[in-house]
């Protein structure tokens, strides 16, 4: 029955925390919601409360806080503690000076008040930047690490909308978890919050006596079980009200405390000083709510325990304050189910973040919140870093920190606030890193049961030792440790202050070797004469900004890890954006990517890039002041560079390059594609492999790719594109060197000499010495015959291919067309224009072949032909049909929007690349037995894939033109990567070219829509 009402009790606080998600969000995106006026946090110093706006304006930056809301951070005056009570005069008083001559500041205002300015003596680590934003191990729903605070404003988010005015007062080492719906305060002079918990825990903290009317009678503060029993204050349940910390004043009790620090509703500095100093140092909760209890006496209240010490200015104050508050009453309104967390000890932090984690599931709480870990031993780790190699022992916690080597952490320590590296770390302590104003820094430890306030009269124990004991042993006097009446550890000068991070955390080590014998007499000495600092000292001289950078720092690449991870994991590259949450990318987030893709492998890096490119792209933003052409070209040099490189291992260096005839002239056909088009394009065949099924044509009875090379007498080259007319000559290497340009129009003419190598590509020689070697200078002309640019038949790489096959037969050179494979793709890369394999093979070699490579930086292609019986080659050649559309498309532009799809792991076109190789052997086995209807079908649902890894590889044209014969054909395909120019169809047995012709010109007439003249090439 117990653990059902903890399952039933669990879903109504994971649903009421939802909910105040819900609301929390809401209040950031819309105005109209009901937000709080001001939300005030007190700070016990300048230091802590700047700290703190430093939080609260990085939230904002990033919209992670309502903006509607005046925010306001409140240190206690000259950085003298005023107690709680204190600090909240000390709110009353602000808020009022924001509203002068008003009649009533606080009148309509909705105000949430922290109370977050304490020492965090019983945790150290979080005395520098507050308990308020200590680590909660939550990853919330927008992928941030949660604090204390940031729970806060989620929980509390709900609750403007339940009060129609006031102040709700919280204590910032609490979180409640609760549905506001159950808050009910109308007409209520003050409220205290309070939940069920059973007596046995009641007897350790503060409980409310409810006087049947539910109204506080009496306070009992850790009374034992018994003596709540007796009082009355257990119910049938054995449970107990509560007292949560959460208070809510109504109006007019604020008015009456106003009233006790202003005149004529004015700021009165002098009754202001006389009740916020740190004499009197009034407690909220002991002196303002004492007094509203229905049992309260005067007299037992002027004797009622104090925040500091029972004093006169203290009882002159609470006589005053008893005038103005007993009047009123304290309503007591229980929220159930609920359930609060106190972050009180070291103990207590460590039980709540490691063996009690899992009793927080529900709420999705977790041992690994924004942290690179890959040791899954049972630890907990809060935005930090652990390396592959480290070890860290069952139930230790890891916050804020780097670490890595082989470094061994002991079971149950604390990490936080350190960058560890090959370090051995002792059980059970507590390791803080604290950077100090002077630059220097200091590494404290202290075991995770003690108890700094404890000292050494009462038998204090520090690392599991008594202070006494620990005195003995280092052989200082207390003098040496204490300057202060004060003998506590909070005050004792235990740790050194050192230049450097590493000295540091060895002399935090040397004091743990004190406490356990096992430090050498000169490390002893070491830190004997070493300038020290106590707990409390470095906590006031924290360099709190060098914190807060260290922790947004560390947030950023812990984000950047997680992020890489999931590019190699091969991850959507916009699910991998959402590591980076709301804020995501950012000129600082961008430039540690960078430095990592440097050193990262080829496939990794240029995914990187990729993604950066995109989200400029799409955010339309510059990072580091970058373009989105910038990143784009910086992706897709990742594989040009890759490629070339394994290429140009290959080149010919030229040595004994001599002119073999004086003229050369080769005449190619073109291609086309039918199977597993785009697995031959890099990246994706080194990833994978490719797999290729195309085939040689004639177009119009001819070989339409012409190259012509000559001997000429002056020593220089000369280029000529035929079809074009363009003429141009160069004299020297760096004009032809110069070749990346796709405009050039004597870009591959360049490549070509570069990839055979005719023209090395790092040479001090001139041009004029290098073609005198060879024996002359070169006349280069290409030409593609009747093709239109942008065809999709493979012509420019056909074209490289020609240019490749007569300069080895200039030069007298045997040729192999593996060598010509791999010289064409680098110059692809050379002219920046991608590309893969398969066009080359399909206009070097004859007839249908399926192509295939495996996965490999260096791609071996096997080129199989199909073997198809005559009657077969027959009738697809007489069913088979080319159209031209009349458009063209340059291939770049495209080339680059699928291959960035694959890089980005775009999921529609990774399944699509992933079924055309299968697709391609399936097109094979049909043709090979002979069943071109089948070949067919197949041939259609390849474009369908076509269409899936590119949208633009169709338009409304080629729409129309396949829909305008769909009755005369059995299957369909576009030509290249489609766009534009050529289509390619099966004709249904018994249809004829030239019906399938006089159907286009019917309807297109004279818009260049016609059939061509197309012959398989064997």
């Amino acid at each position: 029955m117990i653990n059902e009402y903890r399952k039933i009790k669990n879903l109504f606080l994971r649903q009421s925390y939802l909910d105040a998600w819900e609301d929390y969000e809401r209040s950031i995106r819309k105005d109209s919601f009901i937000k709080w006026d001001y939300i005030v946090l007190t700070a016990s110093n300048e230091e802590q409360a700047e700290g703190y706006r430093k939080q609260i304006a990085y939230r904002l930056e990033n919209s992670l806080l309502p903006d509607k809301i005046h925010y306001m951070v409140i240190s206690d005056p000259q950085g003298k503690r005023v107690g709680s009570g204190g600090a909240t005069f000390n709110v009353l008083k602000n808020i009022a000076q924001q509203h002068k001559g008003e009649e009533s500041p606080f009148k309509g205002k909705r105000v949430l008040v922290i109370h977050s300015g304490g020492d965090s003596k019983r945790i150290p680590q979080y005395s520098v930047c507050g308990k308020l934003f200590s680590p909660v191990p939550h990853e919330l729903p927008n992928g941030r690490g949660a604090t204390l605070f940031d729970e806060f404003m989620i929980s509390m988010s709900s609750v403007p909308s339940r009060i129609k005015e006031g102040m709700v007062v919280l204590s910032g080492d609490v979180l409640l978890l609760f549905n506001a719906l159950q808050i009910d305060v109308q007409a209520s002079d003050a409220v205290a919050i309070s939940m069920k918990a059973s007596a046995t825990i009641g007897q350790n903290h503060g409980v409310f006596l409810n006087n049947g009317q539910d109204l506080v009678q009496r306070f009992l503060h850790k009374q034992s079980v018994e003596q709540l029993e007796h009082v009355g204050a257990v119910n049938s349940h054995g449970d107990v009200d509560l007292d949560t910390g959460a208070i809510i004043f109504g109006h007019d009790i604020i008015e009456a405390l106003y009233s006790l620090i202003s005149t004529d509703g004015i700021v009165d500095l002098e009754k202001f000083n006389e009740f916020v100093n740190e004499e009197a140092r009034i407690s909220f909760y002991g002196d303002f709510l004492y007094p509203l209890a229905q049992d309260a006496t005067r007299e037992q209240y002027l004797q009622e325990e104090a925040e500091g010490t029972i004093n006169v200015e203290l009882q002159s104050c609470r006589r005053k304050i008893w005038d103005k508050l007993h009047p009123f009453a304290l309503k007591l309104v229980c929220l159930s189910p609920a359930e609060f967390i106190h972050f009180g000890t070291t103990k207590e932090l460590h039980h709540l973040v490691t063996e009690d984690l899992e009793n927080y599931e529900f709420l999705d709480w977790k041992k690994q919140v924004m942290s690179v870990s890959y040791d899954k031993a049972q630890y907990t780790a809060y935005n930090s870093y652990v390396g592959r190699n480290v070890h860290v022992g069952t139930n230790s916690y890891i916050e804020h920190s780097f670490v890595l080597g082989n470094t061994l952490i002991g079971d149950r320590s604390i990490i936080s606030n350190l960058r560890l590296e090959n370090k051995k770390i002792p059980p059970e302590i507590v390791l803080h890193g604290v950077p100090l104003k002077n630059g220097k820094k200091v590494v404290r430890i202290y075991g995770i049961m003690d108890n700094p306030k404890e000292n050494l009269g009462d038998n204090g124990k520090y690392l599991g030792i008594e202070l006494k004991q620990f005195v003995s042993i280092s052989g200082c006097e207390r003098r040496d440790i204490w300057k202060t009446k004060d003998e506590s550890i909070w005050e004792a000068e235990l740790y050194p202050v050192c230049k450097n991070w590493l000295d540091a955390l060895d002399m935090a080590l040397v004091l743990y070797g004190i406490v356990h014998n096992t430090a050498s007499d000169s490390d002893i000495k070491k830190w004997k004469t070493a300038e020290r600092i106590s707990l409390k000292d470095s906590f006031q001289q924290a360099n709190i900004g060098d914190i807060q950078d260290w922790e947004h720092e560390l947030e950023n690449r812990i984000s950047t890890s997680k992020f890489i991870k999931l590019l190699e994991q091969g991850e959507y590259y916009k699910k991998a954006l959402q590591t980076f949450g709301k804020k995501s990318i950012g000129d600082e987030i961008c430039r540690i990517l960078e430095n990592d893709a440097e050193q990262m492998s080829s496939d990794v890096r240029m995914r990187i890039y990729y993604t950066i490119a995109q989200y400029v792209k799409e955010n339309n933003r510059c990072l580091m002041e970058r373009s989105y052409d910038y990143w784009e070209n910086k992706c897709f040099k990742v594989i040009q560079d890759d490629i070339f490189n394994n290429a140009v291992e290959k080149l010919s260096k030229g040595q004994d390059n001599k002119i073999y005839r004086d003229k050369v002239e080769v005449n190619l056909p073109l291609r086309v594609n039918w199977g597993g088009g785009w697995t031959d394009t890099p990246p994706f065949c080194n990833e994978n492999g490719g797999v290729v099924l195309n085939a040689a044509i004639k177009v119009n009875g001819i070989y339409p790719v012409k190259v012509k090379i000559e001997r000429i007498n002056e020593l220089c080259v000369k280029f000529e594109c035929s079809d074009s007319g363009a003429k141009g000559k160069a004299e020297s290497v760096d004009e032809i060197i110069d070749c990346n340009n796709p405009y050039d129009a004597f870009a591959l003419h360049k490549a070509a000499l570069i990839a055979c190598g005719i023209v090395p590509m790092n040479t001090s020689l001139r041009l004029y010495d290098i073609l005198n070697e060879i024996g002359g200078g070169i006349y280069l002309s290409t030409e593609v015959v009747g093709i239109p640019k942008g065809s999709g038949l493979g012509t420019s790489s056909i074209l490289a291919a020609a240019c490749v096959q007569a300069l080895f037969m200039f030069l007298g050179k045997n040729l192999h067309y593996d060598i010509v494979y791999q010289l064409v793709l680098s110059m692809e890369q050379i002219m920046s224009t991608g590309g893969g394999w398969q066009d080359q093979v399909g206009g070097l070699v004859p007839g249908i072949k399926f192509i295939t490579t495996e996965p490999g930086i260096d791609q071996q292609i096997h080129v199989e032909q199909v073997d198809m019986k005559p009657k077969v080659k027959e009738e697809l050649q007489k069913r088979f049909a080319l159209i031209y559309t009349g458009q063209r498309r340059l291939a770049r532009n495209l080339l680059r929007d699928v291959v960035g799809n694959y890089i980005g792991a775009k999921p529609e076109a990774v399944d699509a690349l992933k079924q055309m190789g299968p697709l391609a052997a399936l097109m094979k086995f049909e043709l090979e037995r002979g069943n071109i209807d089948q070949f067919a079908h197949l041939l259609s649902k390849h474009w369908e894939l076509s269409k899936q890894l590119d949208s633009g590889s169709t338009n409304t044209c080629i729409d129309q033109i396949f829909l305008a014969c769909q009755d005369l054909i059995e299957g369909q395909f576009i030509a290249g990567a489609g766009g534009g120019g050529f289509l390619q169809v099966i004709l249904k047995r018994g249809v004829t070219r030239e019906m399938l012709d006089e159907r286009l010109n019917k309807i297109f007439q004279d818009s260049g829509v016609k059939v061509w003249d197309a012959e398989f090439v064997y």
